[in-house]
């Protein structure tokens, strides 16, 4: 997905890693799969309507997401405003303060993105925790107790 960032950031101006960033705060780099309860799809969060603006190609592909989002964060004022960028994407000032503090990480150790990549993902559920092994969805997802 590296490569993905970075023709994004070279498109748009966007770094890389606020991209790898915002990926990894919203699907925990496309790992976590669903809609969210407003109805934001695909491995970077759109809102069908966001996608038909900023996106093109398959709103649910790491590639074209990569892309829109980048799109959607230069309308927004990215590189210059990135704050504000960031708080259209997700109007949270905890949103904009994590990924800024994950973004700086990769900007001061680009190698941390690998560590974030393997990082273990636990989704809690109303049924429980569940932790989701490298390769799930084909994987199953185990459950964790507390």
């Amino acid at each position: 997905m590296l490569g993905y960032y970075h023709e994004a950031a070279s498109a748009t101006g966007v770094p890389w890693e606020v991209l790898a960033a915002i990926h990894l705060v919203e699907t925990k780099l496309g790992r976590v799969v669903g809609d969210s309860s407003a109805g934001a799809q695909g491995p970077m969060q759109f809102l069908p309507s966001t996608w038909a603006r900023y996106g093109t190609g398959d709103i649910h592909s790491n590639h074209d997401a990569i892309l829109g989002a980048a799109n959607y964060l230069k309308a927004n004022g990215a590189p210059e405003r990135l704050d504000d960028a960031l708080y259209h994407y997700n109007p949270t000032s905890k949103y904009v303060n994590a990924v800024k503090a994950y973004a700086q990480r990769m900007m001061a150790n680009p190698n941390a993105y690998r560590g974030y990549h393997e990082w273990q993902v636990i989704y809690r559920t109303t049924s429980g925790a569940l932790l989701l092994p490298e390769g799930w969805p084909t994987m199953p997802a185990v459950a964790v107790t507390d």
